[in-house]
């Protein structure tokens, strides 16, 4: 980088401000923490990760110097908020991620289902196919079970969790019904996300890097609609719910 492209001493020395000033304010929200998920918590943790990001940036930029902090979600992290600070409405986006690692197990289950609730709510040409169709058994399943039950219990139908997210995403006025079920994915906004929880093996991979951490389960319940790829294929992505709340 060329001097001229280099920041100066005083925009260094005005991020550096800016972070005391955000951890003040994060250690203002915290203090008056009301609830587990407060929202204004996690949206002073936000402006303290980008301001501690920008100055990490403008002092390695002017001085080639690091700083000691790590700053979760590094360029996946979410843009600034810019919704409505009183949100009228919200949208939950969930999105849980499966593989099928005992199809026969699953093709069992639904055949099971398909047996005992024959003339239920089961489409019949589904219901046929489901004891040697993984698309047909997976069609059977998510349709009779809730998805959280088959969450909590995702070993017996044959599936390994992989990947989850939880997305709250503000809104100006709540959508008019079926306003969005043509394309219910599309409103997911980066910039109006409130809050949002994640997991993956990721975290736990970095906590087994070190003896000293404990690993905690951070399963949350949820509710997902699963979108099943119509090939049929063994992995199982894109289970993302647009549920207007």
């Amino acid at each position: 980088m060329s001097d001229a492209a280099q920041p100066t001493a005083a925009e260094v020395r005005a991020a550096a401000e800016a972070v005391k000033a955000a951890l003040d304010r994060h250690l203002a929200a915290v203090e008056r923490r009301s609830g587990e998920d407060d929202p204004a918590v996690y949206e002073a943790f936000n402006e303290l990760a980008a301001a501690a990001e920008e100055y990490d940036e403008l002092l390695y930029d002017r001085y080639d110097e690091v700083t000691p902090f790590e700053i979760p979600g590094g360029e996946d992290s979410l843009p600034p908020y810019t919704g409505p600070e009183e949100p009228n409405a919200l949208s939950v986006l969930i999105r849980r991620d499966y593989a099928v690692v005992e199809p026969q197990r699953l093709l069992a289950q639904a055949g099971r289902v398909a047996d005992l609730d024959g003339d239920a709510d089961i489409d019949t040409e589904t219901a046929t196919g489901a004891g040697n169709s993984v698309h047909a058994a997976l069609g059977v399943l998510f349709g009779e079970f809730e998805p959280d039950e088959i969450g909590s219990r995702h070993k017996e139908f044959g599936l390994e969790e992989g990947d989850s997210t939880l997305w709250v995403v503000a809104a100006d006025e709540p959508p008019e019904a079926g306003e969005w079920l043509d394309a219910p994915f599309d409103q997911a906004d980066p910039q109006r996300v409130v809050c949002r929880f994640d997991v993956s093996a990721v975290f736990d991979d970095e906590l087994d890097e070190d003896p000293n951490d404990i690993d905690i389960d951070t399963d949350a319940d949820v509710e997902v609609d699963v979108d099943v790829d119509p090939e049929g294929d063994i992995e199982i992505d894109d289970a993302l719910e647009d549920a207007d709340r």
